[in-house]
């Protein structure tokens, strides 16, 4: 089980000096990788959680860990596809790649908000089949040169798309989602699965049976699929809800890292600890020294090998 860590990447503490210093202290304290999210427009009127209010756009804050850090892996969970082409974000996935030295991984999502294709110009319809044929892009572009691509919603003019990803083939794409069609479309085309902040972990290891049962029928190697978890942690919360459902990764600093090894039990391959989802330090309204605070506090009491 490799264990990451979510990058300062929302509210109060996310700031220049927090990316820095939190990439660079998890990369000592033996954290596998940095990740983070993205989140355009809050509507008018909406209810959404505090983690969404103040958010850094994820590809910026990924390059501006690159620069800090030499070893620690560098993840986006997720870029949503349809909000920009895959000719833009092939460039800037290959951009980070380089600068990186061949660290990325790139999330992928449908995504799911109205409002957010509208400011986008993006069309919700036939989400599914864009995404599949938006993968085949992204590493046609990062494959042989001159490339060339012509599909139902895509098209790539025969060109060099240089610099090339340090990674050969391109960074491994991972795609999100939690409906069965989803799940399957992962096993079919993608390199990994990533699952949202509003997953049921208690059921996770059915999920993963959908994606590695797709993998199989597909020719792929189930076991080659990385199963990687958004860990809400909530440190210091009861660890079960009013019906007595038990809420993993809650409680104490034990409880949390048993719940690890539990998830690593049902096929999970990383987990990472992604604090923005604390109000005490992903809130905007939240105190920034305080909530660095707590979050140091945190990084290391779930550090790798505690």
């Amino acid at each position: 089980m490799k264990i990451g860590f979510g990058l300062p990447v929302s509210g109060a503490w996310a700031t220049p000096q927090n990316i820095s210093q939190f990439a660079v202290r998890a990369e000592q304290a033996g954290y596998a990788s940095l990740w983070t999210f993205q989140r355009l427009i809050i509507p008018e009127g909406a209810a959404m959680d505090p983690v969404y209010h103040s958010v850094l756009d994820p590809v910026a804050a990924l390059a501006y860990a690159a620069a800090v850090t030499t070893s620690i892996r560098l993840g986006v969970a997720v870029i949503n596809a349809p909000y920009v082409s895959p000719g833009y974000l092939a460039k800037q996935a290959a951009s980070v790649d380089v600068l990186s030295s061949g660290r990325l991984d790139l999330g992928l999502g449908l995504g799911w908000m109205p409002e957010e294709f509208t400011m986008t110009g993006a069309s919700m319809e036939r989400r599914g089949a864009r995404t599949a044929e938006y993968v085949r892009v992204l590493r046609t572009i990062w494959g042989d040169q001159p490339a060339e691509f012509s599909g139902e919603f895509y098209a790539v003019p025969r060109g060099t798309v240089l610099p090339r990803p340090v990674q050969p083939g391109g960074p491994p794409i991972l795609l999100g989602g939690a409906a069965p069609v989803a799940l399957r479309r992962v096993g079919r085309i993608a390199d990994g699965w990533v699952t949202s902040s509003r997953a049921d972990l208690s059921k996770i290891g059915e999920s993963i049976a959908i994606v590695r049962e797709a993998a199989a029928a597909a020719g792929r190697d189930p076991a080659a699929l990385r199963i990687i978890c958004r860990g809400v942690v909530r440190a210091g919360e009861p660890a079960s809800d009013a019906s007595g459902r038990r809420l993993l990764l809650s409680g104490s600093h034990d409880q949390i890292r048993a719940d690890v090894g539990g998830l690593a039990d049902h096929g999970v391959t990383e987990v990472f600890h992604d604090l923005n989802w604390d109000p005490q330090v992903g809130s905007p309204d939240a105190d920034p020294a305080a909530a660095a605070d707590r979050a140091g506090g945190l990084l290391d009491a779930l550090a790798p090998g505690r």
